[in-house]
């Protein structure tokens, strides 16, 4: 079997493509804080990935390394303490996983690195593809840093994927699971004016394009995982609500998410309409490109 060393094998996206890429025939082999139960087959090493440390010496001998290491972008305002620990958990971790490429024996054939689509500029009307230019803030810039140190990777002959991750829908977990309850008690609505663009993904899809990037030997540089059809905010929410049979026109208003989140609420209040040109000009078929059927998959 193919070795795989994974970080960030236990947030939201990682959770799921542990059992696909067991189905897949690889020997998985993750890192993490804290011990983990092995029932499910996959060797979980004991480090921390933002700490240079005996976790590195799994990536020698390994097919592929997958990097989805990042504290939570949301959740949290954006004081320099949690700055500080949204760069660490992606930079530093990537700096460090590069750092044992270069060190290993036998080098890893691919790198498929998480990125994000805070890479590009907000509150845009044009639509954005992979050569479009990152925006100058500090989501782009974050993004900008975390895709130069992945890209070192090149240098030591490791095919290199940068994975641009819009937001992910899915069961237990992310975006939707924080929205459901509100829109189940019928007072759900768009977030902010409502006209802003929202680039989502299934999450069968996230982990469809890993497996994707993996396989073939053709993929490179950047990803956008997006869904083809982007849609307003206001056009999110009233799909949900059709999808679950409850009104869906009460809007969060723009000052209460500043307020409470700070300069974080720019992730949901300013919008980005981001296609996934490369991921459809090289062959990856999308299992939910329609918002509703990825709805109705997701909620019943």
């Amino acid at each position: 079997m193919r070795k795989l060393f994974i970080t960030g094998a236990s947030g939201f996206v990682g959770q799921a493509l542990l059992p696909a890429l067991k189905l897949e025939g690889y020997d998985v082999v993750a890192v993490s804080r804290k011990v983990r139960d092995t029932a499910s087959g996959v060797r979980w090493v004991l480090g921390d990935p933002v700490t240079v440390d005996d976790w590195q010496k799994e990536v020698d001998g390994a097919f592929g390394l997958i990097n989805l290491a990042g504290e939570p972008i949301i959740g949290k305002r954006w004081t320099p303490e949690q700055k500080k620990a949204l760069r660490d958990s992606r930079v530093v971790t990537t700096q460090n996983l590069v750092t044992a490429i270069a060190q290993a024996r036998q080098k890893p054939s691919v790198l498929v690195s998480a990125s994000a689509i805070g890479l590009y500029p907000k509150n845009e009307e044009t639509e954005l593809d992979e050569a479009s230019r990152p925006a100058d803030d500090f989501l782009g810039k974050l993004c900008q840093e975390w895709e130069d140190a992945a890209k070192v990777a090149e240098v030591h002959g490791v095919r290199t994927v940068l994975l641009r991750i819009g937001v992910v829908l899915g069961r237990n977990g992310g975006a939707l699971e924080r929205m459901l309850p509100v829109f189940r008690w019928g007072l759900g609505g768009p977030l902010g004016s409502g006209n802003q663009w929202f680039s989502w993904v299934h999450l069968a899809d996230v982990v469809g394009l890993i497996l994707w990037a993996l396989a073939s030997g053709q993929v490179q540089g950047p990803v956008n995982a997006v869904a083809p059809n982007p849609v307003r905010m206001k056009d999110f929410a009233s799909t949900l609500g059709k999808v679950l049979n409850r009104p869906a026109f009460l809007p969060a208003p723009s000052f209460a998410l500043n307020l409470v989140l700070g300069e974080s609420a720019q992730v949901v209040l300013d919008g980005q309409r981001v296609l996934p040109k490369a991921a459809l000009q090289q062959g990856y078929t999308f299992r939910f490109p329609e918002l509703e059927a990825a709805l109705r998959d997701l909620t019943t």
